[in-house]
């Protein structure tokens, strides 16, 4: 059994190592942008939704995350920790206007979903002989990043200031039901 569990750690941290340089960030289509622009809650809803379901560096990252978790309490805690990180800097960054290359962003979000899988195969004890770090503050940390990543693209489109609160928020209930639609349709 314990083989079972050896070689699946391999195969899970191969396949997301794999996802993550095929990931291509927080882009977004023509139709997505025109959305955007055009504003509305439910559109922002809808778009949050979506970039999740669509965003292989979010799924991959989510799944590492909840990879050997058992209780519902504690996959709940962890996803929810990754959607408050997002939420706090996508609102906080696009507020007050801080842009980072987004396509440094998109490589450490990609490092993000390396590091989950590094930490399922037990990388720190096995490689580098010390505790692995808090797993709860390094994913709220690595959603703040994530989030970061959306604003530096949200703030290259033409943002009404109009409802953008309400918008940004409406925008991560939608990743938080899109993460959410995402884990029950793995659970099958």
């Amino acid at each position: 059994m314990f083989s079972i569990i050896k070689q699946s750690r391999w195969f899970f941290a191969i396949i997301t190592t794999l996802l993550a340089t095929q990931a291509f960030g927080h882009g977004m289509s023509e139709a997505e942008k025109q959305i955007i622009i055009e504003g509305g809650n439910l559109r922002y809803i809808y778009i949050g939704a979506t970039h999740m379901l669509s965003g292989f560096d979010h799924l991959a990252f989510v799944f590492g995350i909840i990879f050997f978790l058992t209780k519902f309490k504690d996959i709940v805690k962890y996803i929810t920790a990754f959607t408050v990180g997002h939420s706090i800097t996508l609102i906080f960054a696009t507020f007050n206007v801080i842009q980072v290359n987004y396509f440094l962003v998109d490589a450490i979000i990609a490092l993000s979903v390396c590091y989950i899988a590094f930490v399922n195969l037990d990388g720190f004890k096995k490689y580098l002989n010390i505790q692995t770090p808090n797993m709860l503050s390094m994913i709220f940390i690595l959603g703040l990043i994530h989030g970061l990543g959306l604003s530096t693209r949200l703030q290259q489109l033409p943002l009404s200031e109009e409802n953008l609160l309400m918008n940004i928020i409406s925008f991560n209930v939608g990743i938080e039901i899109g993460q959410i639609s995402a884990l029950m349709g793995g659970s099958r």
